[in-house]
């Protein structure tokens, strides 16, 4: 129980006020049980009853300054006393130094910055601005993929959440490389490279190159694994869209601003798309807010050609000044280091050492605090784990005290990228003791 403005409050009351009024996402309203959060700091969550939970999720892979960072909470606050909103037609100064500050961490040749709302619409103005600028129709994306869940972005996406929301026309998927279940028959990551791109080269040959105005791709696909593409792909994915003249549109939005220990994912593979769609990290998801990354020679053609698109709170000025403060305190208190430093002398070193003592794990892969950890019902087969005990695995980590990101046959390592070396200690920790529990 506690204290809130006065009033006492209990999980119980909050579950069924919850339970009455509120329709959540991708469910079956029915068989819903949310757990119930009353406050966070840090990596840290706890409810009403003092529960705590240690936070190796970042809700859905987007707190990366952590919860209540008291300098983006005071930039939000002192934005609302100056100007709670404004219309996008309008010149901001919030809105400006964020496009500004995104701008300086981007690669050489991004000029400008179009605000959206979030992933899923971020992606749909990348898509808008391909089509215009070509002058052509289609959109490739990979199979294993998620791009959000608006009209194109969701058709876009390559899993199976598509199916149902398959509106959108004009969308061909491909392949991309995953050498621990190769589609390419693939034994090495040079040979699974090599077969991705002659499999993609030829998906644009059938489609009609001419017909192709932009390939969107995941840097780093995360919800579908966090499937680390091999040395050379992305650079070899980049020369085709730069032979046929295809915009090259790299999703950033959960890989971004810092996850991966880079300030884009793109960092670290000698990549430069045409378009980069961002959001989530950007201000650590505590006001909605996501954007495409414009290069020059697009940001230039619209000078003179019609853009159509646009959002009522394109550029929001709470969003703006969370951003701005996001990214400053970032750079002074070195979070994107850590998230390296992070990665590659501790999550890097346990998982490997987890994986030598638990069977069940078949693979791990990521960097920064971008990790998967792929659970295996028959390691030699590789049969994934089945979903009746990722079930009680997942229920297992929470009644430990922690709030896991599982997505499959997966358990995701994704912190918030402020986490410390103790906090990662105690999160592996329970993951050992829940698949001690559950060993085959």
């Amino acid at each position: 129980m506690s204290i809130h403005k006065g009033v006492k409050v209990t999980n119980e009351q909050v579950y069924q006020l919850d339970r009455e009024y509120v329709f959540h996402s991708w469910s079956t309203q029915g068989q819903l049980n949310p757990m119930v959060i009353a406050g966070a700091k840090g990596c840290k969550l706890w409810d009403y009853q003092g529960h705590e939970y240690l936070d190796f999720s970042s809700q859905l892979v987007n707190v990366n300054i952590g919860y209540q960072h008291p300098k983006v909470v005071e930039a939000i606050r002192a934005q609302a006393s100056e100007l709670v909103t404004i219309a996008p037609a309008m010149a901001n100064r919030a809105r400006g130094e964020a496009a500004k500050r995104i701008i300086a961490h981007a690669p050489k040749g991004f000029k400008k910055v179009f605000f959206a709302n979030a992933g899923a619409d971020s992606n749909e103005n990348a898509i808008r601005m391909a089509r215009v600028f070509t002058g052509r129709s289609k959109i490739l994306s990979g199979y294993r993929s998620y791009h959000g869940n608006t009209g194109s972005a969701i058709v876009a996406t390559g899993d199976p959440r598509r199916i149902p929301n398959e509106y959108a026309t004009g969308h061909v998927h491909f392949f991309q490389p995953y050498l621990y279940r190769s589609e390419f028959h693939s034994e090495t990551e040079e040979q699974e490279c090599e077969r991705a791109l002659a499999h993609l080269r030829r998906v644009i040959e059938l489609e009609g190159p001419e017909a192709i105005a932009g390939l969107l791709l995941e840097t780093i696909p995360g919800t579908a694994g966090i499937l680390m593409p091999p040395a050379g792909y992305l650079k070899g994915v980049q020369e085709i869209c730069n032979e046929f003249g295809i915009v090259m549109i790299l999703d950033e939005v959960m890989a971004g601003f810092g996850r991966t220990g880079e300030w884009f994912a793109l960092d670290g593979f000698d990549v430069t798309p045409d378009l980069i769609t961002f959001a989530k990290g950007v201000n650590a998801g505590y006001v909605p807010a996501g954007g495409v990354i414009i290069s020059e020679k697009i940001s230039d053609f619209f000078n003179d050609h019609y853009f159509p698109g646009g959002l009522t709170y394109s550029g929001h000025p709470l969003a703006m000044a969370a951003i701005v403060a996001t990214i400053d305190a970032m750079e002074e208190e070195k979070v994107v280091e850590n998230a390296a430093m992070i990665g590659q002398e501790v999550i890097a070193p346990q998982l490997a050492d987890l994986q030598k003592k638990h069977a069940m794990i078949g693979e791990v892969r990521g960097k920064g605090v971008f990790w998967a950890v792929e659970l295996v019902g028959d390691p030699d087969k590789q049969t994934p784990l089945d979903a009746d005990t990722m079930v009680a695995i997942k229920a297992g980590l929470i009644d430990k005290g922690m709030l896991p990101f599982v997505a499959g046959n997966r358990i995701h390592i994704v912190p918030p990228c402020v986490v410390t070396a103790e906090e990662v200690h105690l999160g592996m920790d329970y993951i050992d003791q829940v698949l001690t529990k559950y060993a085959i």
